[in-house]
């Protein structure tokens, strides 16, 4: 407390003058508590009973501190400190620093007066009032000081383990963890579940920009492998979204009930993994279907279409658009003849040739086969 010290050293009252003032530190440590309740709207009723008792004595101790300096002898204890703790207990309280800084100033006033009138009959001269008044001031200023560094730093500190259970639910709900380990996660993050959420991956150096843009209860990750960044979006309007993230390099899952969160960024993932231009998921949901199972898919294409590897391999790519556009087309010629830029007959020959290599083509099993054989081009 230097501004405090340095006041003290040019005033060092006198031992009656100070053996005076003692004498009324309880009285004037319950004038401050009551007129703090009176005056200062958040400490109504929160210093009353057992809180109102241990606030007086910490009244009292400040007050005892602060004639220990004003004699010039040194004060036992740390003041500062006291009042460090005391700011970051208002923020354990629910109160404001405001409330706090309301507070000093209340108590400041109604200790100058009470200590002034202590002071004066026990012969402080009048040349040493102002002192006196000075370091009471700069005593109270520099405990507030003290205070709101307490406050500022709880808060902070506060802020910073929010943060950490937000992505550590973030985490539980990527790595698809039950429904049990999500609500204890949700509760110690005091984050409320909603009904949905939509998974979106972009660049990490993304995520906290588009975060400003979305629902604040939005989760956020941005140290995800390869400087990627995933953001669960709450019961998200999917068109905004989508409109908030166009001119972003981000692919958006679907909407998944809160607890199968995983399951919309899988999604996202595959999504990411099949080409850099998809924005949305849902526009390309039969790629997705048959890129579920790569190996799988492999399997059925050299299945569904060995009779095509007997082939040429320039024949062989020609009969499998015909095949493919035969099937999306439902069988009609010219349609197919369209899509191919052929002529009609053309299409009637080449489905001649198919014919004779897929004598079951009238099969549904078949059909099926080979509809999803072709559904996408191989690689």
């Amino acid at each position: 407390m230097s501004q405090a010290i340095r006041r003290a050293s040019e005033l060092a009252l006198d031992e009656t003058t100070v053996t005076a003032l003692r004498a009324t530190l309880r009285t004037t440590a319950d004038e401050v508590v009551q007129a703090i309740i009176d005056e200062v709207p958040p400490y109504a009723n929160a210093l009353s009973g057992h809180m109102g008792a241990t606030i007086r004595r910490a009244v009292r101790t400040a007050l005892g501190h602060y004639l220990d300096l004003a004699s010039g002898k040194a004060a036992s204890g740390d003041a500062g400190d006291a009042a460090y703790e005391l700011g970051r207990g208002e923020v354990r309280d629910g109160r404001s620093m405001d409330a706090l800084l309301s507070a000093y100033r209340v108590g400041a006033r109604v200790a100058w007066r009470c200590l002034a009138a202590g002071a004066v009959p026990a012969g402080l001269p009048a040349a040493d009032v102002a002192k006196f008044a000075e370091l009471t001031f700069a005593y109270i200023d520099e405990l507030s000081a003290a205070s709101a560094a307490g406050h500022a730093d709880e808060l902070a500190a506060r802020g910073r383990a929010h943060q950490r259970h937000l992505e550590h639910l973030a985490r539980d709900l990527l790595a698809g963890a039950s429904p049990d380990v999500l609500q204890t996660s949700a509760g110690r993050a005091g984050w409320q579940p909603p009904d949905s959420l939509t998974a979106v991956l972009l660049p990490a150096a993304q995520a906290w920009p588009a975060y400003r843009t979305l629902d604040p209860s939005t989760l956020v990750l941005d140290d995800l492998p390869d400087a990627t960044g995933v953001l669960l979006v709450p019961d998200a309007d999917r068109p905004r979204l989508l409109r908030q993230l166009a001119d972003r390099t981000a692919v958006t899952g679907p909407a998944r009930p809160w607890t199968r969160a995983s399951a919309s960024y899988a999604r996202a993932v595959r999504a990411r993994s099949l080409s850099a231009d998809i924005r949305d998921t849902e526009d390309h949901l039969p790629e997705l279907v048959l890129s579920a199972d790569e190996d799988a898919y492999a399997d059925l294409r050299a299945r569904a279409l060995a009779p095509l590897r007997t082939l040429p391999p320039a024949t062989a790519r020609r009969l499998e658009e015909t095949l493919r556009e035969w099937l999306l087309h439902q069988g009609r010629r010219d349609e197919v003849a369209a899509a191919l830029f052929v002529h009609p007959q053309t299409v009637r020959y080449r489905m001649a040739q198919l014919r004779d290599l897929f004598p079951d083509l009238a099969s549904p099993a078949t059909v099926l086969e080979l509809t999803l054989a072709l559904g996408r081009r191989a690689g």
